[in-house]
């Protein structure tokens, strides 16, 4: 087993409940776990992500964050050889003298995170078991997790959830007496959270955790009296990870645009009991700063019709945002996954005649989509590229989870990541 660390690459209409989603389970395009790392290894500040897997999961990982510039990037990949696979080598060996020599490189790292790029099966490598056995070796100057990342069992943002649901049997024990407290689960951006963070103080919520924290020694404690607020969609197994610690889900929308940001900070202030006059008080500026700039991008949005192929489970509350907000018309919303209870807020406000469609056939939904020939279609970028050479607008769905677009002071720039292809289409000439 060899180690490849990555360099710096460069210094409001009625709406009605939906019907059962379409369910397709056919050949589906979406980026597999590991990529949840490129946001992972900037949010924990203090973590190294040390992907367990081959040579092209170490090319996967360098093309990927190659669209990024990283300061210190902080993931690397133990490449396992033919010679570990043929049963050559001890993989828990070779797996102990990689990390020995990584924690003797970078002795800044306090949170270890093996994350398996296939099932133990197909890396002959119990990953848990081997988390365990160096997390007594190394704690408690560097603790030692571990999740999977498999394109195999995960897809593109689930990643993430698989990394918080194994954070979450790490997290200390509230007191229980401890006073109740507001857990906001997911990453966001170190703006956003800053954001978040002065409203909740201004509305009265004063103890207050996100997670993933900044810093992975510095975990927020979780008991009975600890309300979670998902700030991302896609946490189904962290959610039920934390709410066996006795942790109680807060049902919301998702905090995209103004509605869903009021939406979504009223939940919390409903369970906190904080009153109707304070809340409109302190969201009333950042209220009406976000329906200004919407109003910069309503009319490039307004009527036009929305394909949504599935990527990140964001496309539900996605949809709702342009819909509801912008004024779009939504003609198909396909998630790689539906979490009804996650999404009923969301889902509870779009119109009953679109499609919603959960899984993938790739094939069935782009035959469908050159049917309803819509305005704009959000897609992966393997889909993206094609559907342009056939004269059509795209907007790259991955783009979606990497740029900052939850809160009021980002509901502009959500907005106009939609309406800057469509007003690109509208400004193309074509000579003859």
């Amino acid at each position: 087993m060899s180690v490849l660390e990555r360099l710096p690459q460069s210094t409001g209409a009625d709406c009605a409940t939906q019907a059962a989603p379409l369910r397709q389970r056919g050949q589906h395009e979406v980026f597999c776990g590991l990529t949840s790392i490129i946001w992972l290894h900037r949010k924990v500040q203090d973590a190294f992500f040390l992907i367990v897997g081959s040579r092209t999961c170490a090319h996967l990982m360098q093309s990927a964050a190659g669209v990024m510039i990283f300061a210190e990037p902080r993931f690397a990949t133990a490449i396992i050889d033919e010679r570990d696979l043929a049963g050559m080598a001890d993989l828990n060996e070779e797996l102990d003298r990689v990390v020995e020599r990584l924690l003797a490189r970078r002795p800044d790292i306090r949170m270890l995170v093996l994350v398996g790029s296939c099932p133990s099966e197909v890396i002959k490598l119990d990953l848990p078991r081997a988390a365990g056995r160096l997390n007594r070796l190394h704690a408690p100057e560097t603790r030692v997790i571990s999740y999977s990342g498999s394109g195999i069992e995960t897809t593109f943002t689930q990643g993430e959830d698989n990394f918080l649901a194994s954070l979450a049997a790490e997290l200390p024990e509230a007191p229980a007496a401890a006073a109740q407290s507001l857990m906001v689960v997911g990453t966001l951006a170190d703006v956003v959270e800053d954001q978040f963070r002065r409203l909740f103080e201004a509305l009265g919520i004063g103890d207050v955790a996100f997670l993933p924290s900044r810093k992975g020694s510095e975990l927020p404690a979780i008991g009975p009296n600890t309300r979670l607020l998902l700030a991302q969609p896609w946490l189904g197994a962290a959610t039920k990870a934390l709410e066996s610690r006795g942790a109680t889900l807060i049902e919301a929308p998702f905090p995209l645009g103004e509605q869903g940001t009021t939406d979504w900070l009223r939940a919390a202030a409903d369970a906190f009991g904080v009153t109707g006059e304070r809340f409109e008080s302190v969201t009333r500026p950042g209220r009406e700063r976000a329906r200004a700039a919407l109003a910069h991008h309503r009319d490039d949005l307004c009527g036009r019709s929305v394909f949504f192929f599935p990527d990140s489970q964001m496309e539900p509350a996605l949809a709702r945002f342009l819909h509801v907000e912008a004024g779009a018309r939504i003609l198909e919303v396909g998630t790689p996954y539906l979490h009804r209870t996650h999404m009923t807020a969301d889902l509870s406000q779009l119109p009953s005649d679109i499609v919603l469609s959960e899984g993938q056939d790739v094939d069935l939904q782009i035959a469908r989509c050159r049917a309803a020939d819509p305005d704009l279609i959000v897609c992966g970028m393997g889909l993206g590229n094609p559907f342009e050479a056939e004269g059509r607008t795209t907007k790259w769905s991955i783009e979606l989870v990497f740029a900052p677009i939850q809160g009021y002071e980002q509901a502009g720039d959500l907005a106009e990541l939609f309406a800057r292809p469509l007003r690109r289409r509208a400004a193309l000439k074509v000579e003859i």
